[in-house]
């Protein structure tokens, strides 16, 4: 027998990936999107789409996406990002493995990051995966910035991956970047953390040379560079913000 599945998701101006997100979750019973407030059609299209919306002012992406499974029916959820695409043969797993008598709580899925139009195969994007669907009953998020689901069970793995497209503009991609350097430094006030030289010079080359050379990203051409570079600047960025912080400096 079918399991009943709730698909969650948090949004923010999404306009442009509701109608194929929507569509790419036939398989569930119910799906509930919370809205920071968007300020595009993503609420006005995702109802029209059959999709409760409910909106919750952002505080970080934990509280939201806990928020999230709280107003799901069912126990087992499925929360992707807008950005990710459920493929019709991962659609068929999933619906497999929660009707299964698996003792797996949740379940990592792999995803194919794709960059300025290009699948992304190194950089550490080859290992790249998130929990993407789980049991609402042991599984919870936590975490400000790069929220991570605490499974209190055992953990498995699909075969069959999602196809992620984080980039739709530079500029966007950017964006991303620089509310993820934010909270980050954000969450490094709270914990008084101060930072020093170390963090400004050594912290954002040792990311560059960690993805674009020990992690082969050099392997993926200019595409592979674009993205070291603007993610070690990332987080020079954090520690530049959390260094303003300290001095009251906007």
């Amino acid at each position: 027998m079918k399991s009943k599945i709730t698909a969650l998701a948090i949004t923010l101006n999404e306009e442009e990936n509701v109608k194929q997100y929507v569509e790419s979750l036939s398989f569930a019973d119910e799906i509930i999107f919370v809205d920071s407030n968007s300020s595009d059609k993503t609420v006005e299209i995702a109802q029209s789409l059959g999709v409760k919306v409910i909106q919750r002012d952002f505080d970080n992406f934990s509280n939201q996406r806990n928020f999230a499974i709280n107003q799901a029916k069912n126990d087992w959820i499925v929360f992707f990002d807008l950005d990710e695409i459920v493929t019709p043969e991962l659609n068929t797993e999933i619906v497999s493995v929660t009707s299964s008598n698996s003792d797996c709580v949740a379940y990592y899925v792999k995803r194919n990051f794709h960059f300025m139009g290009k699948r992304i195969k190194f950089g550490g994007w080859q290992s790249d995966k998130a929990i993407r669907v789980f049991n609402k009953k042991h599984c919870k998020y936590n975490g400000l910035v790069h929220e991570t689901v605490v499974a209190n069970g055992k953990v498995g793995y699909l075969k069959e991956r999602v196809n992620h497209f984080s980039y739709r503009s530079f500029d966007n991609y950017n964006d991303k970047l620089n509310l993820y350097s934010k909270l980050q430094a954000e969450s490094l006030y709270v914990k008084n953390k101060r930072p020093n030289a170390y963090h400004f010079f050594i912290r954002p080359k040792y990311r560059f040379v960690w993805q674009y050379f020990y992690r082969l990203g050099f392997m993926d051409g200019k595409e592979g560079f674009i993205l070291a570079y603007v993610h070690a600047f990332s987080v020079f960025k954090r520690y530049l913000q959390l260094w303003m912080m300290y001095r009251k400096i906007d």
